[in-house]
């Protein structure tokens, strides 16, 4: 979720060079990635005024995960691991 975060936030965006949504194979230099205002090609806009086929999201990099650990509640409790080893002891099997 941490490039649609950046896409959704960004206040500037940059033309830069990748593939065509509508023909994989060939590459085009019109697409708009975020950028930061200070990037010496931004242009101001917001990611709604960004055509759908022309967005270039950023790549999941190894900050944005770093991130998204520190900010991630965790989805099960010690309750519910309890469950699982007293499911797996009575039914189940390890590994």
């Amino acid at each position: 979720m941490q490039p649609v975060r950046e896409v959704q936030s960004t206040s500037h965006f940059k033309k830069v060079s990748g593939s065509s949504w509508k023909e994989p194979g060939v590459e085009v230099d019109d697409l708009l990635t975020p950028c930061l205002p200070s990037d010496p090609n931004a242009i101001e806009m917001k990611w709604m005024d960004v055509p759908g086929e022309k967005l270039l999201e950023p790549v999941v990099s190894m900050p944005y995960m770093l991130r998204s650990l520190l900010n991630t509640k965790p989805t099960v409790n010690g309750e519910d691991l309890g469950k699982l080893r007293k499911f797996t002891e009575d039914f189940g099997q390890e590994g």
